[in-house]
This record gives C-alpha cells, structure tokens and sequence, in this order.
C-alpha cells in the first residue's frame, strides 16, 4: 500500500525552498504523496479518497498553494460567487444575516458560499484561502476574532470585502455593524430601572468584538447614576459579576451555574447572545429560580421568546437587515464603485417582556 507523507513532517529546508518560489501542483503533490492528477481532481471535485484528499488539503495548506480559477473567471467575463464566512451558522441571528445576503445576491444573479468558522480563526483562515484559490468576486465576513483574522491577503488581491457584524482590527474595508455598546447598555439600565440591583453580564468570548461592545456597554450603564438610581455596585463585585463564554447554550449554562454559587448571587443577568439564554433558563430552573423573580434579559431575539411563559425581554437585533446591506456594500465594490470606505451602524430595538417585570417584593 502506498504510504502518504505528511505536510507538518516537511523537513524545515524544504519548506523554505518551495515557499521563494511559486508553489506548483506537481509540489503539492509530491508533499502528499500522490500524483499530480490526485491534486487536480481534489481541487475540481473529483472523485477521491477522503484520506487522499485531507493529505492533499494538508499539504497545500502548509506550502501555501492557492488553485488558481483565473482562467475559469476570465472566460466568464467575472465569478459569479461570493463568499460569506460566518461563525455559527447554528445560531439563528446568523442564519438570518445569511438569508439576507442571499436574497440581496440573487437579484443580481450571484451565488452565494457558505463557510461556518465555529470560531476557530485557522479554519476562519482556510476558508479564506479557498476565496482566494477560486477568485470569488467578494467576501463578506464576521470575524472570528477582531486581532486575529486576517482580511489582508484578500485585501491585496483585490478581492472586495465586506466585515459584517464584527469588524477585525487594522483591515480598511466596508462594514455593516450593529450598535452593540449601546444596545448593551440600554438592556442594563432596563433591568436596573425594573428593580434589579445585582445584575450580572454573560458576554461571549474575548477577542469577540461583539463580546467587547456589549459588555462595554453593561459597564456604562452600571456607572451610570442615573440608570442606577443609587444602587451602586462596588467595583469588585461588579468585576465578579462578568462571565466570558462560548455564545454557545452550554457556555451560557455553565457561566450562570458559576454565576449563582457566588456568596452573593445577582439578581439578574444580561447574556449578550440567544443561544447562551437557553443555558441561562436551563440553569436557573436547575437551581429553582426563575424569571421574573430573576430578571433575565437576552440580546438577539429568539422566535419563541413572546410564546413563552414568563415572556422574555429581548434586544432585537437587525440581522437580516444586517446581510442585506452587507451584500449590497459588497455588489458596489464589484460593480468597480470607488467611494471612500464606509461603515453603516444599524441600531438595535428593546422588547420589554415578563422576565424583566422586576423582582419579587422583599427579595
């Protein structure tokens, strides 16, 4: 049986020498240990192995090889897809944002591709590099964390981008954001105005700048006099009151688990996603507390979130708005639009529901 070699097992030297030259497929394929043909049928979708084709990925990932599909666009005068890389496609605020791009592509013919990143800035990366290897005619992209990805490559290319939603540091281009510090805040003085006086924040991970604004704008409110009417938390207890987590349910459940065996447990909590706010209710019916006893308030609306009973409180988000306009950003740079760069914040809107009606007399 013929062995595979792997791409990380490359000695030092070799890689240094393939990268000052241009990485052909004939070296890609002689990393992998399969033949040429083995590598063009993997980047054009043939039938192969899934063992040969991970060993073929690996190993053009670690040279740097990028399929070139030039000679595909320029008989089609320019591609006709755009990428969209987004980091939980599980999430239905994303799911939404990903409906709007699409319905905004469509009328204009283009298809859209979709790469879920989990998160994780290195398959964020690899996803990258496959727009660059296709010369999709634009990407749109939330990043997966606002120090680490890098639009650069693109960017130098010429490939327009749009940042939707998170916005990575040092990258000049388009981007359609939500007002997140500010939609933080308002949901922090609603549950402070309720009654509440021990209220905590579950935001998501750090690096996030979602996670950031939000909880930047928890802290405002909190040193706000006038939303807190004075009830001031010290900042210590503040501090303690923070949880960084997944955006994910279980992150949202273990963080309010955390959260609730603190020698003084809030009395409420703002969770900066909705996927995190099914954790939170599920830990708190664990411990026998429930809203609005404990104020509960969610930033992301969720579809059964008037259903429910006690209703809950949410911060809608403009997500579908936020697609659309994120591809209509996108079709003016591809349509050759040269104006000087621009960022559209798009506010949020508060649902004041049951769950934040105030906490139980004498509590």
């Amino acid at each position: 049986m013929k062995s595979f070699s792997r791409p990380g097992k490359l000695e030092k030297s070799a890689r240094e020498r393939i990268r000052t030259q241009v990485v052909t497929i004939h070296d890609v394929a002689r990393a992998a240990g399969v033949s040429p043909a083995t590598v063009s049928r993997v980047f054009n979708g043939g039938n192969v192995t899934p063992a040969r084709a991970l060993s073929v990925q690996q190993a053009a990932a670690a040279l740097g090889f990028a399929p070139n599909r030039v000679a595909r666009s320029l008989r089609k005068q320019q591609s006709s897809v755009i990428g969209l890389v987004i980091p939980d496609i599980g999430n239905p605020f994303f799911t939404s944002l990903a409906r709007g791009v699409e319905d905004a592509a469509q009328r204009t013919s283009l298809s859209v591709v979709l790469c879920n990143s989990d998160e994780d800035t290195e398959k964020e990366r690899r996803y990258l590099q496959v727009a660059l290897g296709e010369q999709m005619a634009g990407v749109i992209v939330a990043a997966a964390d606002r120090d680490r990805t890098d639009l650069g490559p693109l960017i130098e290319r010429g490939i327009p981008v749009v940042a939707v939603d998170r916005r990575p540091h040092e990258a000049d281009v388009d981007a359609v954001m939500v007002d997140n510090r500010h939609g933080g805040e308002v949901a922090t003085r609603h549950l402070l105005k309720a009654g509440y006086s021990r209220v905590a924040c579950i935001t998501g991970p750090e690096g996030a700048s979602t996670s950031e604004d939000r909880l930047a704008g928890y802290r405002s409110a909190l040193g706000s006099a006038a939303g807190l009417e004075g009830q001031a938390l010290s900042p210590e207890t503040a501090r303690a009151y923070v949880r960084h987590a997944d955006f994910r349910v279980e992150g949202g459940r273990l963080a309010m688990r955390e959260l609730l065996a603190l020698p003084e447990p809030p009395d409420a909590v703002f969770v900066a996603n909705n996927l995190m706010t099914i954790g939170v209710l599920e830990a708190l019916r664990e411990a026998g507390q429930e809203p609005p006893g404990f104020g509960v308030l969610s930033f992301g609306d969720i579809p059964w979130a008037s259903l429910v009973r006690p209703s809950l409180t949410t911060v809608e988000l403009p997500s579908y708005e936020l697609g659309r306009t994120a591809a209509d950003l996108l079709l003016q740079r591809m349509s050759g639009s040269s104006a000087a760069l621009q960022t559209v914040v798009l506010r949020t809107t508060l649902h004041a529901r049951e769950s934040t009606a105030g906490p139980e007399p004498g509590a």
